[in-house]
């Protein structure tokens, strides 16, 4: 089969957005029913050196897909309650970096500091480091398995999740040459193992293991230990990513990817016609302008 480039994305709100080798697509269906499509370059030119090296291309590429999928999600959020399709402008600094400084402390605070203040209720019972580290891992996946059922209860998230599925399926059909059209998407999973979904499970692993080798400090020491890590436990699970998706067709590797694709099924659902076409919108996008790229358009 042919080799193609790693090409990824994200569920929008009624939009999909796919980041290719050297841009970004996003299409979104307007309250008319039309199918609004831009594509932006990627800007991080600086970080294409940094990109190759390991475990630090993962810092980068999680570090951009942040700031470039907060603003596919704010541009996504607009152009679904425009009324008549016009260009995109670009959102003012302010709003982007502040949308995102909010988002990664909620996120930060929700599934690594509340767990670690959850378990410090019950040291006095855990003398086991290990034990308690272990706890704290428990913890913060129910955190993050209540959340995601609470926000699933919302119309608006399960479209979200729909389109999840829907790029997830695409992505599927690129990756196997397939044409990009409707019954031949369907022929293949919402699930992907180099989905968001099966990151966060995969750091929510590493950084067990990585704690348990700080035993249990002080809680004060504790909570700035686990945002101190972050960088080394992103890069060590964007690795493992990495790796599990290159080589997804092994059998003991979708062994072990099992949970990964299992827990999808919180964060995907079959899309419609309708949005795999929006999809299908954001793959033609993120291709066409990486075949420009290297034809010097």
């Amino acid at each position: 089969m042919e080799q193609r480039p790693p090409y990824g994305g994200q569920a929008l709100i009624e939009g999909v957005m796919i980041r290719g080798v050297t841009c970004v697509s996003i299409a979104v269906r307007r309250p008319n029913g039309e199918i609004a499509v831009w594509r932006d370059p990627l800007r991080w030119g600086w970080a294409t050196r940094l990109r190759r090296v390991p475990f630090l291309r993962g810092v980068i590429v999680l570090a951009e897909m942040l700031v470039v999928g907060t603003r596919a999600l704010m541009f996504s959020a607009e152009a679904a309650v425009e009324k008549d399709s016009g260009e995109k402008e670009e959102l003012p600094a302010v709003a982007l970096w502040g949308t995102l400084a909010f988002s990664l402390l909620f996120a930060v605070g929700l599934f690594f500091v509340l767990p670690v203040l959850v378990t410090g209720l019950f040291d006095r019972a855990i003398d086991d480091p290990f034990l308690s580290n272990v706890v704290e891992g428990v913890v913060r996946l129910a955190i993050f398995l209540g959340y995601i059922a609470a926000v699933s209860l919302l119309p608006d998230i399960r479209r979200v999740f729909a389109y999840h599925g829907a790029e997830h399926m695409t992505v599927h059909a690129y990756e196997h040459a397939e044409p990009l059209e409707t019954e031949k998407i369907r022929r293949y999973p919402t699930a992907h193992p180099r989905c968001g979904t099966a990151f966060l499970l995969v750091v929510f692993v590493v950084a067990v293991l990585l704690h348990v080798l700080l035993g249990t400090p002080p809680l004060l020491e504790r909570v700035l230990s686990r945002v101190a890590l972050l960088p080394v436990i992103a890069g060590v699970s964007y690795e493992i990513i990495r790796w599990s998706g290159a080589h997804a067709g092994n059998p003991l590797v979708r062994l072990v990817i099992l949970p990964n694709l299992a827990l999808q099924a919180l964060t995907t659902r079959q899309p419609d016609d309708r949005q795999i076409e929006v999809a299908v919108k954001a793959m033609e996008g993120a291709i066409e302008g990486d075949r420009l790229a290297r034809a010097g358009g």
